[in-house]
């Protein structure tokens, strides 16, 4: 049989038998719709079960919040609306299979470091202030591990931590500051390695070599990458390094932590989802933290709030502090300094740092020269008196960092430099 153009069996050869094109578009467009519904449902699932994992991390310090609620009239009131103080415990405690390596657990810990961050209202920068080990203070009543209550006592600030805990430490700093702490985190030997570890290390400079068998430590002079023993040893060694004073580990810890930051605030880190993803399951998996940051979402809220801080404004330093009159092995607060320094946290003014100064010794006058004349006996000013008003009616510049206030008269009141204390900033990376 032909059709009509003569073709065996073709009677529906012009399109009556076979699919149309169209109906196979149309499915094909229906599997890629399913495969891409997959996709982000399966992207979803797995986007849920990790935010849950690492949310889960976190250890939630229940027992500080209760304690501290025990005490809530005897601390001291939040004077700024919308800065934070988080007060960040450095813990060595030996327990645990990550802590083990470096001793004995015999059930206490102390705070080998305490650093009391400020962050302002307006987020613009970051203040990190060290407070020594070693530093000779009141410390409040607390509640041990025992059950049991310590009275007052005065002595070295990081038996804080030993006797009382988190809760302990941070009245011992508010009774010492007079500044309310809003937060806390508290992370061990291990944590602190596995958040090293997680960004690919750290890099710092060194002047000189470095051989502390106690510490496990070894390092050559110049700049190299530590990673976490080598970067846990490096913050904890002191008597190898310097004069072997906890100021200059302090200073050493600063220098570390302002290199950290810029690493994480690097592209390499946080717009690498290969390490942002380990850095934050170190991160939660790692810290102790009072409810107010027990929870993913909420210490997400304090990132974003401080991401966008230059390096050169994220500060540290130390309060300030000289040798205790009773002990010239601890330490105690110089005033009027630190009390300076307090006032201008607790009421949110902003601080600035700088480099210490060299300390060089005097140069000796030089040799008389006989051949001139004796010099005048007239006596001169010092060179750090006032000098005489300008005799035109230009206005002086402002000082850099000042603030003015007007008095009542529409007068310009006297600036009021913002004050400078010994420190450093996360932008500095010199050689240490």
């Amino acid at each position: 049989m032909t059709d009509s153009a003569g073709i065996p069996g073709a009677t529906d050869a012009a399109g009556g038998a076979g699919r149309p094109p169209r109906n196979r578009r149309r499915r094909l467009l229906r599997w890629i719709g399913l495969g891409l519904a997959f996709l982000v449902l399966a992207g979803a699932a797995t986007g849920w079960w990790l935010y849950n994992k690492l949310d889960g991390n976190i250890t939630e310090d229940t027992s500080a919040a209760a304690e501290l609620g025990r005490y809530e009239r005897d601390r001291p009131a939040h004077l700024a609306t919308g800065s934070q103080n988080i007060l960040l415990i450095g813990s060595d405690s030996r327990s645990g299979k990550a802590n083990a390596p470096y001793g004995q657990d015999e059930g206490t810990e102390r705070s080998d470091t305490t650093i009391l961050l400020h962050l302002p209202q307006d987020r613009r920068s970051a203040t990190a202030v060290s407070i020594p080990r070693d530093l000779m203070t009141e410390i409040p009543p607390c509640l041990k591990a025992d059950g049991s209550r310590t009275g007052d006592r005065f002595a070295q600030f990081n038996w804080a931590f030993q006797w009382g805990g988190a809760a302990c430490t941070i009245r011992a700093v508010e009774k010492l500051t007079g500044i309310r702490v809003d937060h806390h985190m508290v992370i061990d030997f291990g944590g602190f390695k596995k958040m090293v570890d997680a960004i690919g290390g750290v890099e710092i400079c060194l002047k000189e070599p470095v051989d502390d068998s106690e510490a496990k430590l070894k390092l050559a002079a110049g700049r190299q990458t530590l990673r976490g023993e080598q970067a846990l040893g490096f913050v904890r060694a002191r008597y190898s390094l310097g004069n072997g004073s906890d100021t200059e580990r302090m200073e050493r810890q600063q220098q570390f932590l302002g290199s950290l930051v810029k690493k994480v605030k690097s592209n390499g880190v946080l717009l690498n989802p290969a390490r942002l993803y380990p850095l934050l399951d170190a991160a939660t998996s790692s810290v102790t933290t009072d409810p107010g940051l027990a929870s993913l979402r909420d210490l997400y809220e304090l990132v974003r709030g401080i991401r966008d801080i230059p390096t050169g404004k994220v500060q540290f330093l130390t309060v300030p502090r000289r040798p205790y009159s009773a002990d010239p092995n601890r330490d105690e607060l110089a005033e009027p300094d630190a009390a300076r320094l307090f006032e201008q946290l607790r009421t949110d003014q902003p601080v600035t740092v700088a480099p210490a100064e060299p300390v060089h010794p005097p140069t000796p006058p030089p040799p008389p020269n006989p051949s001139l004349p004796p010099a005048s006996t007239t006596p001169h000013a010092p060179t750090n008196a006032p000098t005489d008003a300008p005799a035109d009616d230009t206005e002086p510049a402002a000082t850099a960092g000042a603030t003015t206030d007007a008095t009542p008269g529409g007068t310009a009141a006297p600036p009021v430099p913002v004050p400078t204390f010994t420190g450093t900033t996360a932008e500095n990376a010199d050689c240490r």
